[in-house]
């Protein structure tokens, strides 16, 4: 059985835990959130998202 998890719906739960147990600030969670969109936007982009897969992979081989 596979279990999948987008990365985006893994740093909401994590950024909503620091929040939760005030690990971080609503200032410095706002700015990771408003980060995250310009990190979207820019020619960074598609390497974060090759790092992302990566990464997502590594651990794919690690677990099996």
């Amino acid at each position: 059985m596979d279990f999948a998890i987008s990365a985006l719906g893994l740093f909401g739960v994590l950024l909503a835990l620091y929040l939760r147990f005030k690990a971080v600030g609503i200032g410095a969670a706002v700015i990771a959130l408003l980060f995250g969109f310009y990190l979207a936007r820019s020619g960074a982009a598609g390497s974060v998202d090759q790092i992302m897969s990566a990464f997502k992979n590594a651990v794919q081989n690690i677990l099996n």
